[in-house]
């Protein structure tokens, strides 16, 4: 298992890359674009793997996903990955203003096309011909060629899990996966996946693993983090995970206390053994006996040691990044 961050900007990157974390990725949301910060990751690392995770799929088409991809290929050869997530219908619809119907095989549609344009061969046409992509393009310059880029999918629930490995490379695992749901759900999808796909595949685990650290003040971190996971599950699309866990009268605490506007109250709801499943949090000694004990209830290939970001502001968020660098060294 290897570590990775969110991007937490080029200085901290610089001492997390020389402690040993691997991996770097970006996020989007109204505020970052996804893209941006890839080109920010792959101008200020020298060896770690950088990519989105995630980047929204359907916000833009397979053509700017892949040309994106072979813009930051030139300038880090190997060392770029693709992560995509298909983002809330709502946020689709309202947002975007894009249809994102059937997301699973809209999903797998779009993973196809962009493939199309990643492995293209100069010379030859681009074509896909899909449910929802097609493409039929005649690219007359020179600029094509095979890159072998990871394609990674946000997979939460079981349908999306499985095509992260019938079409794609590997699953990227929410900050609020646990033991249970990585086991009963997602590992069982993407074995299901794998045996569908007309590839050989061996799909690869990456997941966002809430963390905080802070050695002057612990009950903050731990705070920080109850809150972060009481936001999370105010979204009821992650219904089947708390059912999954027993968790409905937390949850539904969780939820008055959102509508109230009361914070405080959302984090006093996440019960202790919800705090233990999902986060690292605390010192740096407990965070690292946590990380310890955690196994299998984490991602198996690359771990994204990620800050709460609900009601944290940017500067604690890097705090957070920086006294994360620890749990990383192998001292």
């Amino acid at each position: 298992m290897k570590f990775g961050m969110p991007w937490p900007g080029p200085e901290v990157a610089r001492e997390a890359e020389d402690a040993g974390i691997a991996y770097f990725c970006s996020g989007e949301f109204v505020d970052h674009e996804a893209y941006t910060t890839l080109a920010t990751m792959v101008a200020n690392t020298r060896a770690a793997t950088v990519g989105p995770a995630i980047a929204y799929a359907f916000a833009r088409t397979p053509y700017a996903h892949a040309a994106a991809m072979r813009s930051m290929w030139q300038a880090a050869p190997g060392r770029v990955f693709l992560g995509l997530g298909s983002g809330a219908f709502r946020i689709n619809r309202d947002w975007f203003g894009v249809p994102a119907d059937r997301p699973v095989e809209r999903m797998s549609d779009m993973v196809g096309a962009i493939r199309a344009w990643l492995t293209a061969e100069n010379g030859k046409p681009v074509t896909y011909d899909g449910e929802f992509y097609k493409v039929d393009a005649r690219v007359g310059a020179p600029v094509l060629g095979r890159i072998d880029a990871p394609v990674l999918l946000a997979g939460f629930n079981k349908r999306m899990a499985a095509a992260a490995a019938r079409v794609g490379d590997g699953v990227i695992g929410h900050g609020i996966f646990t033991q249970r749901w990585w086991d009963d759900v997602v590992r069982p999808a993407l074995a299901k996946g794998a045996s569908e796909s007309d590839r050989d595949v061996t799909p690869a685990e990456h997941g966002w693993l809430m963390t905080a650290v802070n050695d002057d003040d612990p009950a903050r971190a731990v705070s920080d983090c109850r809150k972060m996971i009481a936001f999370y599950l105010t979204v009821k699309t992650y219904d089947p995970y708390v059912e999954h866990h027993g968790w409905q009268a937390e949850v539904a605490k969780i939820r008055e206390a959102f509508a109230a506007n009361d914070p405080a109250a959302m984090g006093e709801a996440v019960t202790d053994d919800m705090l233990s499943q999902i986060a690292v949090c605390g010192a740096t000694a407990d965070c690292k006996a946590q990380l310890a004990s955690r196994g299998d209830s984490i991602a198996r290939d690359v771990v994204y040691l990620a800050p709460p970001s609900f009601m944290v502001s940017n500067r604690r968020r890097q705090a957070y990044a920086k006294a994360a660098i620890a749990l990383a060294s192998e001292d």
